[in-house]
Parts: C-alpha cells; sequence; structure tokens
C-alpha cells in the first residue's frame, strides 16, 4: 500500500522564448531565485519551495516505510563490509610515510604519517588532520589536503555544504592551526617550493574557477596576489602538481580544448609562462621531467600521443613524437618517473598499463586476465622512485594495490580492500557481453551475478549508465552491490556511447547532435540482457546519476515498459532550459557537450526531442526514485522537483514517482562513509521492491 495523496504540486504557467518560439513552464517556480545564496546557506530557501520540497520527502519516507526493515538489514549488510579502521598503504616521501585511515566508528579520514618504514619499528604516528574532530557531527567533504615540501606543516580544502565552496587551512605538523583560511576556493592548491605559501583556484559568484592565486602564509588572504585570470565564462580554471615538485601547472579548459601555463615553484612571484595556445578540439597534458616534458597530445592522433619538448621551449613548434598514437588505443593517463614512463591505455573497453624504459625505449606491459576490470594510477610521491603504485579491482575482485618494481618487473601486493571472512570471489561471475545498437554499433556491457544464479531468463537485475563527458564507467569491486548480487540480481554496467571506453570516437557519438545514441545504447543493452536470458524483462531496474540522471529520464519517455523501476540520482532532467539559461554556471562550458539551443536551431531541435523534462506525457511510468540536493551546483534542486511534478500531473498509471531531496548536502550526497550507506539502502531497497512488482498494477 502507499499513501492516497502526493502532494500537490500547484501549476504556475510561466512563458519561455527563444528562437521566435515561445512555451510554458508550469512549475518554474520552483527555482528560488535567490538560489545562489541558497547554495551558501540553505535556510534561505524560500518558505513556499522548502515546504514542497518536505513534503514530497514525507511522502517518499511513507511510501518506503514498509521497506523499513529491508533498509536497516542493507545498510546494517554494506557497513559489516566495511573494515572499521581501514587504512590506506603508506606513500613514501623522503623521512616519512604518509597515509590516511578510519578509526574505528568514525566516519571521516585522519591523515597520518610516520617515521619512514625501514625496520619492524614504525615509530610514532603523528595525525595531521582529524576528519572527524573537523566535521564535528555536521557536513564535512574533504577535498584536498596534502603535506609542505619540508615536511613542516600541512594544509587541506574542505566544503561545509556540499555547494563545492572550499575553504583552504593551513596547520603545524603539531596540529596547531595557523591563521590562514582563504575563502572562495576550490579544492585544488599547490606548495610553493619553500614551504612558505601555496597557489589556489579561485571561484568567482557563479561558481566557475576562474583564477590562480598565491597565498603567502601569515598574510590575510585579501593580500592574495593575482597570478592568472581566465576571463571566458566557458572556461574553467584547474592547477595540477607534478611529481619533481619545482614546477606546476595551471589547467584552463573547456569541453573540447586545454591550454597550459607553467608555474615555477622556486620562484612563486614569477609569471607563468604559455606552452601551447588554445584552439577548439586540441587537447593536451604535459608532464615535467626537469630539462624536457612529456606531452599527452591529440593534435595528430583523435586518442593522443606523447610527444617531448624542452622544459624552457615547450612551444608546439619544438614538439617531437615521443609515442605514437594509435585510434581505438585510447592513452587515458601517463606518469612520468626519473627513468620510466607508464601509460594507463583503454582499448575496446580494456586498461592496459604500459611501461617504458627511457634511457633504452624499451617497452613491456603489465598484464591482466580479467574480461573486464579497471585500473587506476595511485599516489607515488618520489620522482626517482623506481616503484610504481597501482590499483586493480574487477568486479568481483576486491581492490588490490600494487607496488610493481619496473626494473625488475615484478609487483608486490601492498593492500587488499577488506571484505568479510565469508566472502568467496570464486561465488561470482565476471562476464562481458555485447548488444548491438539500431544503428549496429556494439555496446559493451560489463555484468557481475552469482555463479548459482541461473541464466535462463528469470532473474532480477540492475543496469547501471552514464555516457557523457567522455567519461567511461571502469568495472570496478562495489561492496555494497552484493546486497543485491546475493539476493539473485544481476548487476551490468552499460558502457554506452558518450564514454570513452572505446576511444575518442566512442565519446564523440554520444555528444552534441549524437546525443541519442547514448539512449538508444541503454535501451539496447537492456534488450540485450532479456534476450541473453540474463534477466526477466519484466524485473530490470534502471540506474544513473547527474549526467546519467539525463540518462534515465530519457530512457523512461522512450521505453517506460522496459523497466519496473528507475533510479535518477541528481539527474540532469531539464536540459533545455539550463542549457537556455546562461545565468547558471555550468551553461556556457556545457554548449560544447550539448549543444547551445538559444543560438544554433539544430541544437534546439535535438535538445528538445530528449531532454526529459519536455517530453513528459500521459502514459505508463515505472517506479521512480529521483534524489536531488538542495546545495548541489552541478545539477541544481529544481530540476528533478521540476520534472517529478510534471510526472505526477501526466501519470495515467504505475509509478509510484518519489523525490528525495537532501536538505543538506549537494552533488556527491552524504560525506561520511556510514552515512553514504543510509543513502545506498535506500536505493537498494527500492529496486528490490520495484523488481518484485510491489507496486505493479
Amino acid at each position: 500500500m502507499r499513501p492516497a495523496l502526493p502532494p500537490p504540486a500547484e501549476k504556475r504557467p510561466h512563458k519561455i522564448s527563444a528562437l521566435g518560439r515561445t512555451w510554458t513552464d508550469d512549475y518554474a517556480w520552483l527555482r528560488a531565485d535567490n538560489w545562489r545564496e541558497v547554495l551558501r546557506d540553505p535556510a534561505a530557501l524560500p518558505p513556499e519551495i522548502r515546504a514542497f520540497l518536505e513534503a514530497e520527502n514525507e511522502y517518499g519516507e511513507a511510501v518506503l516505510a514498509p521497506l523499513g526493515p529491508l533498509r536497516e538489514t542493507l545498510a546494517a549488510e554494506m557497513r559489516a563490509r566495511l573494515k572499521d579502521d581501514d587504512s590506506d598503504p603508506p606513500a613514501p616521501d623522503g623521512p616519512w610515510d604518509y597515509y590516511a585511515r578510519y578509526r574505528p566508528g568514525g566516519q571521516h579520514r585522519l591523515y597520518c604519517r610516520t617515521p619512514r618504514a625501514r625496520s619492524e619499528n614504525l615509530g610514532e604516528e603523528a595525525i595531521l588532520l582529524d576528519g572527524d574532530a573537523r566535521a564535528g557531527g555536521g557536513f564535512l567533504q574533504i577535498a584536498h589536503a596534502r603535506h609542505s615540501p619540508d615536511h613542516a606543516r600541512f594544509a587541506w580544502s574542505g566544503d561545509a555544504s556540499g555547494a563545492e565552496i572550499h575553504e583552504i587551512r593551513a596547520l603545524t605538523i603539531g596540529g596547531a592551526d595557523l591563521p590562514d583560511v582563504v575563502p572562495q576556493a576550490t579544492g585544488d592548491f599547490v606548495w610553493t617550493r619553500d614551504s612558505c605559501g601555496f597557489f589556489y583556484v579561485r571561484q568567482d559568484e557563479d561558481h566557475r574557477p576562474y583564477q590562480i592565486r598565491l597565498h603567502m602564509l601569515g598574510e590575510p588572504a585579501q593580500a592574495d596576489r593575482l597570478i592568472f585570470e581566465e576571463a571566458d565564462p566557458a572556461w574553467f580554471v584547474g592547477l595540477r602538481a607534478t611529481r619533481r615538485g619545482r614546477r606546476a601547472f595551471i589547467q584552463v579548459h573547456g569541453h573540447d580544448a586545454q591550454e597550459f601555463h607553467v608555474l615555477n615553484l622556486d620562484a612563486p612571484q614569477t609569471p607563468p609562462r604559455l606552452i601551447a595556445p588554445r584552439r577548439p578540439k586540441f587537447r593536451y597534458t604535459p608532464a615535467d621531467h626537469g630539462e624536457r616534458f612529456f606531452i599527452k597530445t591529440d593534435r595528430g592522433f583523435q586518442d593522443f600521443e606523447i610527444v617531448e619538448a624542452p622544459a624552457e621551449a615547450p612551444q608546439e613548434a619544438n614538439w617531437r613524437p615521443f609515442i605514437a598514437g594509435v585510434e581505438g588505443r585510447l592513452i587515458e593517463d601517463f606518469t612520468v618517473f626519473q627513468d620510466y614512463l607508464v601509460v594507463l591505455a583503454r582499448q575496446n573497453n580494456r586498461p592496459r598499463l604500459v611501461v617504458r624504459e627511457l634511457a633504452s625505449g624499451e617497452t613491456h606491459e603489465i598484464a591482466f586476465d580479467a574480461p573486464t576490470y579497471y585500473l587506476r594510477l595511485e599516489t607515488t610521491y618520489e620522482f626517482a622512485s623506481p616503484l610504481l603504485r597501482f590499483s586493480y579491482s574487477t568486479l568481483a575482485t576486491p581492490q588490490e594495490t600494487y607496488d610493481y618494481d619496473m626494473g625488475r618487473r615484478t609487483r608486490t601486493l601492498v593492500k587488499k580492500q577488506p571484505v568479510p571472512p565469508d566472502f568467496d570471489e570464486a561465488d561470482y561471475l565476471v562476464e562481458a557481453i555485447e548488444a548491438e545498437a539500431p544503428d549496429g554499433a556494439r555496446v559493451p556491457i560489463s555484468l557481475l551475478r552469482r555463479r548459482d544464479t541461473p541464466r535462463d531468463g528469470t532473474a532480477r537485475a540492475l543496469i547501471y549508465g552514464y555516457g557523457a563527458y567522455g567519461y567511461g564507467i571502469d568495472a570496478a569491486f562495489g561492496a555494497n552491490r552484493f546486497s543485491l548480487v546475493d539476493r539473485g540480481f544481476v548487476f551490468a554496467i552499460a558502457h554506452v556511447r558518450g564514454g570513452t571506453e572505446k576511444g575518442m570516437a566512442w565519446y564523440e557519438a554520444g555528444k552534441l547532435a549524437h546525443k541519442p545514441n547514448t539512449f538508444s545504447d541503454f535501451i539496447a543493452a537492456t534488450r540485450a540482457l532479456a534476450a541473453q536470458l540474463y534477466a526477466d524483462p519484466r524485473r530490470i531496474v534502471a540506474q544513473g546519476g547527474s549526467a546519467g540522471g539525463l540518462l534515465m529520464g530519457a530512457i523512461a519517455n522512450m521505453a517506460p515498459e522496459l523497466y519496473a523501476g528507475i533510479v535518477a540520482d541528481v539527474p540532469f532532467v531539464d536540459a533545455l532550459n539550463t542549457m537556455l539559461d546562461d545565468t547558471l554556471p555550468l551553461t556556457p562550458p556545457e554548449w560544447l557537450e550539448w549543444g547551445d539551443p538559444a543560438r544554433d536551431e539544430a541544437a534546439f531541435q535535438t535538445i528538445r526531442s530528449y531532454s526529459p523534462y519536455e517530453n513528459v506525457k500521459p502514459r505508463v511510468y515505472p517506479a521512480i526514485l529521483a534524489l536531488a540536493g538542495l546545495a548541489d551546483p552541478r545539477v541544481t534542486y529544481w530540476e528533478p522537483a521540476k520534472w517529478v511534478a510534471k510526472l505526477r500531473a501526466a501519470i495515467t498509471g504505475g509509478g509510484p514517482v518519489l523525490l528525495r531531496t537532501a536538505m543538506g548536502a549537494g552533488h556527491a550526497g552524504a560525506p561520511g562513509r556510514y552515512d553514504r550507506l543510509d543513502e545506498v539502502a535506500r536505493i537498494y531497497a527500492f529496486a528490490l521492491a520495484a523488481a518484485e512488482g510491489r507496486w505493479r498494477d
């Protein structure tokens, strides 16, 4: 049973015009005029809108109330899979080993160090930053934390609301706070070489990272020197540290191009030097090797090559080939050491690590056997180290962190993600299959299921998708998923176009005018689960977040009959209105991803054809759970709120349609490791109930 009536949403017609057209938005009133203020202070939300969101939360909890015991069971299961005092493997830097850990029962990390491990006696631990103490039971998301080059100070950046507005603070290694507080920053900062200050990125009033400033310890933030400023609202500014620590890079980036400037950390007052000026569809990323830079670039190969250039004359005219590009083999990341260069590449959705010895040019690959898996380069502080640290996992293999000796070609396991004693990865199957899209494209699908879950078309399934910005979704281990998989679910990742799982061409085929491919790929993947007997077609639940929430909204309109339930997490579902509004902080940069419907007729038509909010119509919809964050600067809370209101007015059967707004969080949800499990338990209980047909008419 469910409560008889959801909270009413009054229709207040609001006229919108673009390209000579005018139409009505009945729920535009849910957007607070003072939304910028609300991001900084959620208490500033107008009472009428707050009452609506709180009523939606109450309705959703009432509908899900019968699932309360299940949610408690799920949260307890997931908590039991966490190691209460989990710790990262120490990363050596000079005389110290640095790492983060949790205290038993702690929500946030403790950042620590000990004298470098050279014997059985590791020495006394120093806690550099206590995340639990800093949070004080409230919201805190620590974005970045780093010791100074002289190992005498520590700095960290934290977000206290979920709006991704950070303060950077500094302290002594002994734990005493320095007076330095830098507001209105992103999470990024880089220490100067003398440890007397740091560069950081400042945001403007619209949340756009637009300046690099230099803060000197002991001086007020108002006195911070402006080093670089980007005036064009379509470009964001960032910082990249280097392993050698004598230079850093200012990154200026849009959706299809990048530009880098070099900072001298030994002479921080020196103006930055441009490497190569921006131009459309020109991406590059430098790495510092001392006398030369290695640079990943797409100027000759869509999937990137690596070139080298003199550090003192790095302009494009001096770039020389170093590692040739191969179309279809995407160079995702790379890193340089004194004697080696390491490439993380991906080909046909399979990542690979390739090591090149710089002196000899000899290369070798680090091999992995799983059909689909995850790889990541981990932090290594020391430039001269022969050890590469990387992490590997599969959907069934807990994350393994290795130190790989690049000269000896041997790997040492330094940590395996802790799991309960009764967990046995041999109980599970990891598979890689494909679906055929309507245009013939082959869409990869990564699958996880128990060995005793039959492949006979009777299983329940959860299929996840994203497909935007060139972000590939890795087939990585996720301990929480086993609360579904151990109940007979098949877990699937649809590697749809819009990501880079099959190279940059896969990304380009899922953006702008080609964006509908993302949706048809996901629908094809869903049908493949049923056709290949992995799932019962009546018991499939879909999930996606942010741009993946746009995907969820689109499939809800295009093929609602395929899904027993849909989970749309912070969903970008009001795409047309958002892309028409250049006062929103992310809109101008996003035009290169979605199109500019205010000036481009074709873009207007394309976005209007799939924008979930625009395409709601009277029909039967599946059960839908939409999740929002009041302080979310990326997907504003009113997008899912408007969408749910319009769905409720149109739905002719099916449902329920639920909206849950986190009134004290943003895009990433709760920051505490245990609090987050309560959110996941809500999602999984909803998925289990939907797949069982609890609300089926």
